[in-house]
């Protein structure tokens, strides 16, 4: 069933849009703090449609992504019961938020840098980090560390593959959009066995 590959092609014109940088900073600042979709599906087609501008448009993810998470701090810090709880309950991520907790008592800021970089949900941790008041400071570095290092890997890979690459996700991209919804079905399996 071809359900991806029109949603690419969509995305690939969204990409190409003037105001397509400033769509990429709101969808980077947003997935930081409240919002479910990660910016890796704008900056991908972005980066491929115009190469020469993949290190501007990591930037501008990884800028947008911190201060998000800035924000998302501040919803744990001085607005959790208002905001964050809800947010939770709205994800149904009691659990995982209560896990995510135990992991910073064990692992304090390295926790934000590997939630930074991975594809586990990032706005967990950085209400998380409000919530138990983790220094300001290392929390940000740990981000932009975290989160730069997975979006100049992103845009970095997709340069490096170019043309090839591009083709090769056309004719492949709903084969990897099922793979990739087996895998987070997998992942979400697992989660819950472990958390």
């Amino acid at each position: 069933m071809k359900l991806f590959s029109p949603l690419y092609r969509r995305v690939l014109r969204w990409a190409a849009h003037p105001h397509a940088p400033r769509y990429l900073g709101a969808l980077s600042f947003a997935e930081s703090s409240f919002f479910p979709v990660p910016p890796d599906v704008m900056l991908a087609p972005m980066t491929l449609s115009m190469p020469t501008r993949a290190w501007y448009f990591a930037s501008i993810t990884t800028l947008a992504s911190v201060l998000g998470g800035v924000f998302g701090y501040f919803i744990g810090y001085f607005l959790f019961e208002e905001l964050g709880q809800p947010l939770i309950d709205f994800y149904q991520a009691q659990e995982s938020f209560d896990q995510t907790k135990m992991w910073f008592d064990a692992y304090g800021v390295w926790v934000v840098f590997i939630a930074g970089f991975s594809p586990i949900p990032y706005k967990l941790f950085t209400v998380t980090s409000g919530v138990l008041s983790l220094a300001l400071v290392p929390f940000i570095l740990a981000s932009a560390i975290g989160r730069g290092a997975r979006f100049f890997l992103v845009a970095g890979l997709i340069v490096w593959g170019g043309d090839k690459f591009a083709t090769f996700l056309h004719r492949r991209i709903d084969l990897i959009g099922w793979i990739t919804v087996g895998v987070i079905a997998a992942g979400l399996l697992i989660w819950d066995v472990i958390s």
